[in-house]
């Protein structure tokens, strides 16, 4: 048996995951589950002033990981921390001061193993990636070539990441970056496979972040994604938007139009054989494209939308579905909106056409599918009879247990 204890520092709270292994690398129960799963609340960047409490927040969540694995494994179980964007947003040097101290508290206090890289403040394109490995590993997918993987991606608030399998030939032509830029393509170990990944994460282009790049394209104006009737601003990032429908209220094309600016679909001018958006390299296609898996806010909005069986934890849909749910969306308006679309939160609905007219771009002209293309939404994955979270920590364990084999 291998254990991997990997705590989620995320910005509303602390978690922390423990997997067991066997020889073949499929995941053993820890009692009646799949995983030990603990949180708590308040996150590390809530102790900005005091690393030392901040990394002292971690002890009781240590303590539970410690009671499921065995007193002889824990030498040799490898521990984690991947700190997600709340820390990264602090003022100063106040996140590395309280990754070092995480460092200390888990060499004086924990009898797991703790390598150098163990406390890492996560990029998205890490996410990214682990995210994949997480939907491939729980699909039976890893130690498969690299045409038989799935491709991810996933609409967070803040960022939306994409990541899919390329071949070897392929991610030696990969587009080569200017420093201090992420690389395009991250080489992975796994279940004794190579794997070359084509991550990128968009900033910005989450689903809370790009409602607030698709009000400042019409700024004090009135926005053609608003639903008629709404009058009032938008706070994202601590800034204020102007949110307000023009008289006429929605309207679907015109929406089009404004989100295709916020995407920057066409500029800055692509220097290379293909792009996504924001002159990004789209990473060539080719089979590891082929199956697409749609996570987070997709499968949120979705549900909320009609499009799917709320449910459901995995459905298929194609780009069009949210497409025809957008037009449904844009012809409505605040009031109608409520009978309309019942399962939409209050606070939500104003914004409904904008989002489902921007997850419909951001699909098909932002990441190039075609509208037709049967995408998988997917918000937990069936393994060995179980539902299973469709989340990272799990294939940064993947990767740390690979890696001591």
């Amino acid at each position: 048996m291998k254990y991997a204890v990997i705590f989620d520092a995320g910005s509303s709270g602390n978690r922390v995951h423990v997997f067991c292994f066997d020889e073949n690398l499929d995941l053993v129960p820890i009692g009646n589950e799949l995983e030990l799963f603990v949180q708590k609340k308040p996150g590390l960047s809530a102790h900005a002033s005091d690393p030392a409490a901040a990394a002292e927040s971690l002890l009781s969540l240590l303590k539970d990981a410690e009671n499921v694995v065995p007193r002889n494994l824990r030498s040799n179980t490898p521990v984690r921390v991947g700190a997600t964007a709340g820390l990264r947003q602090l003022e100063g040097d106040a996140s590395d001061r309280i990754l070092q101290a995480v460092r200390d508290f888990l060499k004086s206090k924990s009898s797991f193993k703790v390598k150098a890289d163990a406390v890492v403040v996560l990029d998205g394109n890490q996410e990214g990636a682990y995210q994949w490995v997480t939907i491939n590993y729980l699909l039976g997918k890893l130690g498969k070539k690299y045409s038989d993987t799935v491709g991810v991606v996933d609409l967070g608030g803040g960022s939306v990441q994409m990541a899919y399998a390329i071949s070897e030939s392929d991610a030696q032509k990969a587009l080569k970056v200017s420093d201090g830029e992420d690389t395009y393509v991250q080489e992975m170990y796994l279940k004794g496979t190579k794997y070359y990944l084509y991550v990128h994460s968009y900033l910005h282009y989450g689903l809370l972040a790009a409602r607030a790049e698709i009000l400042k394209v019409t700024d004090e104006s009135g926005n053609p994604c608003i639903l008629g009737g709404h009058h009032g601003s938008y706070k994202y990032g601590g800034a204020e938007h102007p949110a307000s429908a023009m008289a006429q209220g929605s309207n679907m094309s015109g929406c089009r139009e404004v989100t295709l600016k916020a995407l920057k679909v066409n500029e800055p001018a692509c220097t290379h054989m293909k792009c996504t958006f924001g002159g990004v390299w789209n990473g060539g296609g080719g089979d590891g494209q082929k199956n697409m898996f749609v996570a987070s806010f997709f499968f949120d909005r979705a549900a909320e939308a009609g499009i799917i069986n709320p449910s459901l934890a995995v459905a298929k849909v194609r780009p069009a579905d949210y497409g025809s749910a957008a037009k449904r969306a844009c012809e409505t308006n605040l009031e109608a909106g409520k009978s309309d679309f019942p399962h939409v939160d209050p606070d939500n609905l104003p914004y409904l056409c904008l989002d489902l007219v921007y997850q419909y771009t951001l699909l098909v002209d932002g990441f190039g599918l075609d509208p037709q293309q049967e995408m998988t939404l997917v918000k937990k994955v069936e393994y060995k009879n179980s539902l299973v979270e469709a989340a990272w920590p799990l294939g940064s364990a993947i990767e740390v247990v690979s890696s001591l084999s």
